[in-house]
């Protein structure tokens, strides 16, 4: 599973957006089927985001039913729990919001303690400065393009100043000669792929935006086709 980690221009599905809740297992087996070494697990309690699809116990069943990378992303307001259960479980990253953890240097001990990697994820208007003091132990940083949950206005996009975002923090990276990966969260697109998939992020969260739930297979061979179109030789 290290493998998928040390590639370039990743996709991480987002099992929620890309995943038939209901035929669960089967969907994921597309998933591997189309070529895709990584998942994207949203773990949500219904607070600090409105909606609660995915119970800790489905997750643990997935997990001993796939050797896909589980990269967890969770959304909670009381972080203890989830993370104790996720570890529990055996993921491979544990990637927690800045804005609801009091103890963020110390959370990322505790994971990192466990043997699993560990991030810190902004929500769009959380300012970098927030990592700026652990950024080197953070395997991952993610930042949210659209705010998490539901829309505050219908059709809410991307936020504008997400460029902007993206690049200031691979120039903190390149400053510190950091291995810190970035991911990207929030009606990834096509066109984000594109914008970004060079120079700029490592992990690409992708959703109902670029892949649909009855075409795995079709959707995520044009993704493979576009990152090979990206990197060249270069993968």
């Amino acid at each position: 599973m290290n493998d998928i980690w040390n590639t370039s221009l990743i996709y991480t599905p987002s099992l929620i957006s890309c995943c038939d809740l209901c035929n669960l297992e089967q969907s994921v087996r597309e998933i591997e089927n189309s070529g895709i070494g990584m998942l994207h697990v949203d773990i949500l309690d219904g607070h600090f985001s409105p909606s609660m699809p995915l119970g800790l116990d489905t997750v643990r069943q997935l997990r001993s039913r796939t050797n896909l990378f589980f990269d967890c992303h969770v959304m909670v307001t009381e972080q203890d729990y989830f993370i104790n259960e996720l570890l529990d479980i055996g993921v491979e990253q544990i990637v927690f919001h800045a804005e609801s953890e009091p103890h963020i240097d110390g959370m990322l001990n505790r994971i990192h303690a466990a043997g699993v990697k560990a991030g810190l994820a902004l929500k769009p208007a959380t300012p970098l400065s927030t990592v700026e003091y652990v950024l080197d132990k953070c395997d991952t940083v993610l930042l949210m393009l659209i705010n998490p949950g539901y829309a505050f206005v219908k059709g809410e996009k991307q936020v504008d100043y997400g460029t902007r975002k993206i690049r200031e923090l691979r120039q903190m990276i390149r400053e510190r000669g950091l291995a810190t990966k970035i991911e990207i969260d929030g009606r990834v697109s096509l066109d984000n792929v594109r914008e970004y998939g060079k120079e700029d992020v490592d992990l690409f969260v992708v959703g109902s935006t670029c892949v649909r739930k009855d075409h795995l297979q079709e959707d995520f061979g044009k993704l493979h086709q576009l990152r090979s179109e990206i990197l060249g030789g270069n993968q």
